[in-house]
């Protein structure tokens, strides 16, 4: 019993020995990450903390199977008070400008609309539209209209309508302010420390707030649904209501899309916000194998022409480092 008991101590403290071998591992890559892009050790091991709980293996392991890297580094004239570029697969980031500061994020806000209404709502749910106008773009739904939740998420993602948001947080449970305090509880859920939703649409920007960064992040975690990154790929959609006699023809407000391999992710607009972007893009390393790449402009005066410059900058400027022998 006493030899049994000695085998148990010296095997928790193996195990003890490995996870401080890990953790001083992770200290170190981190301490270099933060060196490399220009943001603070705390938040790359703060992150890394939040994504380990997401992705096998990493970052405590570092057991991701590429490492990118710039071939040579960018520094693109724009218009974006704020921008960040990160590869979604490892959350490593190519390039940032202001990625901390707050800024409004006017209709992105829709893109955690989507995600919390995607963990309640099934496609098929019909949803009843409450208000007919609202301030901003509509889609042009009536009063009493009922669509599957399904179409409504189509007309909230592609023309960014906003009767379309504001139905899927009136039909939830509790209303629009269960459905906002829900949103707010999944941005603490994903760590997303700097953000703050006041409203399901985006148009309170005064407290809808943001930074480049936690949207940056948000936009992976929503693109893993494989869902909302179809809806989000989706130039041209027809809708109708559940009686099929009013159809809705909706365009994707995103100009860019299709275009260098980018198949999403939502645009935002108000006054205070300026235009605001966000851009995944595939890129296919030299083994052929598919990455996804984001890319966060606010407070733009031209949010395509911005993104352009940097998806040009990109083209052909990222190596994929092999991280196993």
């Amino acid at each position: 019993m006493k030899d049994f008991r000695q085998l148990i101590k010296i095997k928790k403290l193996n195990n003890f020995l490995k996870k401080k071998k890990r953790f001083f591992k992770y200290a170190l890559v981190s301490l270099c990450l933060s060196v490399l892009v220009g943001t603070s050790f705390f938040d790359i091991v703060l992150r890394g903390y939040i994504f380990s709980k997401k992705i096998k293996e990493f970052p405590l392991g570092l057991s991701i199977s590429s490492y990118p890297i710039l071939k040579s580094p960018i520094d693109p004239d724009i218009t974006a008070k704020a921008v960040v570029v990160m590869d979604s697969d490892s959350k490593v980031l190519l390039f940032t400008k202001n990625p901390n500061l707050s800024f409004s994020m006017a209709s992105t806000t829709k893109i955690m609309t989507a995600l919390v209404a995607l963990e309640y709502y099934k496609m098929d749910d019909i949803l009843t539209i409450k208000t007919e106008k609202v301030e901003g773009v509509n889609v042009g739904f009536s009063e009493g209209e009922k669509l599957s939740f399904e179409n409504i998420l189509y007309a909230m993602l592609l023309p960014s309508g906003n009767d379309a948001a504001l139905a899927v947080a009136q039909n939830y449970p509790g209303g629009e302010v269960a459905f906002v305090k829900k949103m707010n509880e999944k941005a603490k859920s994903l760590h997303l420390v700097n953000t703050n939703y006041a409203d399901a649409i985006g148009l309170d920007d005064n407290k809808d707030y943001t930074t480049p960064l936690d949207l940056t992040y948000l936009s992976s975690a929503a693109l893993q649904n494989k869902i909302f990154a179809s809806i989000v790929a989706t130039k041209t959609k027809e809708i109708t209501d559940i009686t099929g006699e009013n159809k809705y023809v909706l365009n994707n407000l995103n100009k860019l899309l299709g275009v260098s391999g980018v198949n999403g992710v939502k645009t935002g607009y108000t006054t205070e916000a300026g235009q605001v972007l966000v851009t995944s893009k595939v890129e296919v390393d030299s083994l052929n194998k598919a990455h996804t790449l984001i890319i966060v402009v606010m407070d733009s005066l031209d949010r395509f022409w911005d993104t352009s410059k940097i998806l040009y900058l990109l083209s052909e400027n990222i190596n994929y480092l092999s991280t196993r022998p």
